[in-house]
C-alpha cells in the first residue's frame, strides 16, 4: 500500500495541527538522528546490537 500525494498532504496537515510549525524542525532532527543510530547499529554487525551481544555471550559460555 503506497500513499498517494493527497494522503501525504492530509498527514502533513495533521502533524502541523498536532505539533505546530515551530516544533517540526526539532522533531525531524530527532527522528533523523534516531534513524542514523539505528542504521549504524544494524550495519555494524548485520543484526541489531542486542542480538549480536547475546550471540557473543553464548559463544563465550561454550568455550
Amino acid at each position: 500500500m503506497r500513499l498517494q500525494g493527497w494522503e501525504w498532504i492530509i498527514i502533513l496537515a495533521i502533524v502541523l495541527l498536532l505539533w505546530g510549525a515551530p516544533k517540526l524542525p526539532a522533531l525531524a532532527k530527532s527522528a533523523a538522528q534516531s534513524m542514523r543510530i539505528f542504521k549504524k547499529e544494524i550495519d555494524k554487525n548485520g543484526e541489531p546490537t542486542e542480538v549480536a551481544n547475546e550471540a557473543s555471550e553464548s559463544e563465550k559460555k561454550q568455550d
